[in-house]
């Protein structure tokens, strides 16, 4: 396996956690479902357990193979904790200690291995599934998880305001285990500045894009708190990749001589607030359209006539299918 690497290492905000500039998101691979636009003409007509495994195993090597060494699960992914875990084992010692694992739980995965499934994931804040959902992540993943998420963290979920799911937590990082959340939503920044008031997060997640940037603001606040800031889906579940439907954006792209999903995470990468950004790919070309964000030049005030009203942009989110 190639050891030379050209993504660049970075720290989690102060907690210590390594990762690199690009990370490498495991939704679209741990299960035949998801809702990028695209999504099963991505995965074809393969989607058993056994072809997604291998497909994850290409994806994984592939990242390793640039550098990535930050990798994103969480329960609710179909397999993708068990398709980490089992890649992670087939890597000599040495090497499978470089790579820094996060997980998140709250959400079960309910959709039964289908892409049709009436409901794919089931939301529960509880310190019950905390507690269950951790078990279950440690017994797939072991001590390669140095990062442990509330998946999904909103104002209408309370969790926040949880003293028994806070103290499960607090437990937890008493024990080492760095402790974040990822946030969703037109009222993210609310919840990120909620968080930040607690004093116990060492990460947060959030969506931050061209299209939806309004959580900007409050992630820099985050950031000069310590915090480390991951950002979740950089090309707007598809809508900012050749598939999209944005062609200001993908003409920019092309201008600059690059694909629009590389122009995507190239934007959000010239934030000095992002620690790292997330690909979701779901194959090897995908990955390395990603990767080539690190070669293209943007700064955070390009393209911030393409940001549409938060309200907006999550009620197209939330229309958009499964597949």
């Amino acid at each position: 396996m190639q050891r030379m690497s050209h993504v660049p290492a970075t720290v989690l905000g102060s907690s210590g956690v390594p990762a690199t500039r690009i990370g490498l998101g495991m939704a679209a691979l741990g299960r035949p479902g998801y809702i990028n636009l695209g999504h099963r003409d991505d995965l074809g007509r393969h989607r058993d357990p056994a072809a997604l495994g291998q497909r994850a195993h290409q994806v994984l090597d592939a990242a390793y193979a640039a550098g990535v060494r930050y990798v994103d699960c969480a329960r609710s992914y179909g397999r993708a904790e068990e398709f980490v875990a089992t890649w992670l084992a087939s890597l000599p010692s040495d090497v499978r200690r470089g790579v820094t694992v996060g997980s998140k739980w709250g959400y079960r995965y309910t959709a039964g291995w289908r892409d049709d499934a009436d409901v794919h994931e089931v939301k529960e804040h509880t310190r019950a599934h905390l507690d269950t959902q951790w078990a279950e992540t440690r017994a797939l993943l072991g001590d390669a998880v140095r990062l442990y998420q509330i998946h999904s963290a909103t104002e209408d979920s309370g969790v926040l305001d949880d003293a028994d799911v806070l103290d499960g937590l607090a437990a937890l990082k008493d024990q080492g285990i760095a402790i974040g959340l990822s946030t969703s939503g037109p009222r993210q920044h609310h919840t990120i500045r909620r968080a930040v008031g607690l004093g116990l997060f060492d990460t947060v997640q959030s969506t931050f894009n061209v299209l939806e940037p309004s959580a900007g603001e409050a992630l820099e606040v985050a950031h000069r708190q310590g915090m480390g800031v991951i950002v979740k889906e950089a090309v707007a579940n598809g809508r900012l990749t050749s598939r999209g439907d944005t062609p200001r954006f993908a003409a920019a792209a092309a201008a600059r001589g690059t694909t629009p999903d590389a122009l995507a995470l190239a934007w959000v990468l010239a934030h000095p607030f992002v620690d790292c950004v997330l690909s979701g790919a779901a194959t090897v070309t995908q990955l390395h359209e990603n990767l080539a964000a690190l070669d293209v030049g943007v700064t955070p005030d390009d393209l911030d006539d393409l940001a549409v009203p938060a309200d907006d942009y999550w009620t197209y989110r939330g229309g958009l299918s499964w597949t």
